[in-house]
């Protein structure tokens, strides 16, 4: 048992992935050595039902200056971010001189509408890559982690903000006291802190075991997202359903007692109620349902290297080292991973040391089989390489189960 991060309750582990890497820190050829691993184990707090991972990684590990994701890579993704902001433009934002400020801006995709919408905005982010490639195109960044500290300082230069948001960022912090209580801090009286995360609902419903990896240190539910932002003096006034990352819930929150909760909130506390997530059973058939999937993806994938088959991957996502380290997949079953990502390519995925590719390496010539690791965007990808198919191409997806398509 481990204690809680949130509430200091007990936390049971029920999944253990192994030693791991840190999911995005993608290597240089024959720079291998000395690869920092941590124990990928989650568990179930018995008190306030909040899923975590057991051993924290140092954000410094995780978001350093050249952190190589990019949210503007996906058209899907631009356009959900895009929408987003539309809707706060709409909503939140309308006040004579309305500031707005995204934790985890990366490359701006967000932020870009707002500004282009002559809104006064800021984005925080410590990768001093992905900042600059927001910075040049006018947006406002500060490179560094959001927490109380920084959230004084952006008060004090700015104002206080009429909306907070975050994308896919707050569940990466185990430090959820500074960052709640820079929220605090920052927000105007009548303003609101908004985040999406992969909801984990999803994630134990549809066997999503990749979700799980170094990032994303606690997997959030309704029913625990509650409890912790009542924690810091905030209450949980909405939830809605997005389709994006395989399932997501964006939570509304504002300071207690400002604004009243909607009945989303209530049924969706109900729908989890009855699909057991506060019973540590739920999380035990997970696990199992999880290494089954594994011994199906390693019996497969030998099965057809062994008929002679050639198969890679599609989409060195973050996700992918998780399922690749956890199952033991290398080069002499996936001989490489082709991807967008520019600063991927011509390294090697973390701890796997799988090559990384372009695009452009699928096609010559196309494999038999494709492992599509970045099948969150399967209908995106697949649609782009329909002529992987039209050659007698399979994809290989092993969520919720090991199938082809």
């Amino acid at each position: 048992m481990s204690m809680c991060r949130i509430c200091g309750g007990s936390v049971k582990e029920f999944l253990d992935f192994g030693r791991q890497p840190v999911s995005d820190a993608f290597l240089a050829p024959g720079d291998v050595d000395g690869e920092f691993l941590f124990r990928l184990a989650v568990g179930f707090c018995t008190t306030c039902t909040m899923v975590q991972q057991l051993e924290e990684v140092p954000r410094e590990r995780m978001f350093p200056q050249d952190y190589p994701y990019r949210s503007s890579g996906s058209t899907a993704m631009r356009s959900h971010f895009e929408q987003a902001a539309r809707h706060f433009l709409g909503t939140q934002l309308t006040g004579p001189d309305p500031f707005a400020v995204e934790i985890g801006s990366n490359d701006g995709i967000m932020l870009r509408t707002i500004q282009e919408a002559g809104v006064r905005h800021l984005g925080v982010d410590p990768a001093q890559s992905a900042a600059q490639g927001a910075a040049a195109q006018g947006i406002r960044v500060r490179t560094e982690f959001f927490e109380e500290s920084s959230a004084a300082a952006i008060r004090a230069s700015d104002g206080p903000a009429d909306l907070i948001y975050s994308a896919n960022t707050i569940s990466h912090i185990a430090y959820a006291d500074s960052v709640f209580a820079g929220a605090a801090t920052l927000l105007a009286p009548d303003g609101i802190f908004v985040f999406e995360d992969r909801y984990l609902g999803d994630i134990v419903e549809h066997t999503y075991f990749d979700q799980i990896y170094d990032e994303h240190f606690y997997l959030y539910a309704v029913r625990s997202v509650q409890a912790m932002v009542a924690r810091f003096g905030f209450e949980l006034v909405d939830v809605e359903h997005l389709p994006v990352h395989g399932g997501s819930l964006r939570y509304t929150t504002a300071r207690a007692g400002e604004r009243q909760p909607t009945a989303a909130v209530a049924e969706w506390l109900a729908r989890e109620e009855a699909q057991g997530l506060a019973d540590i059973s739920s999380y035990e058939k997970f696990a199992a349902a999880t290494r089954a999937v594994c011994a199906d993806l390693v019996e497969l994938l030998t099965g057809l290297r062994a008929e002679g088959k050639r198969i890679v991957g599609y989409g060195a996502t973050a996700k992918s080292a998780t399922v690749a380290n956890y199952c033991g997949l290398g080069p002499e079953l996936i001989p490489y991973i082709c991807d967008s990502t520019l600063e991927k390519q011509g390294r090697l995925t973390p701890g796997s040391h799988i090559p990384v590719r372009p695009p452009a390496a699928f096609s010559d010539p196309y494999p038999d089989y494709a492992v599509l690791f970045a099948w969150t965007h399967a209908e995106e990808i697949i649609a782009k390489e329909q002529a992987f198919r039209d050659a007698g191409g399979k994809w290989i997806v092993y969520v919720p189960d090991v199938h082809l398509l």
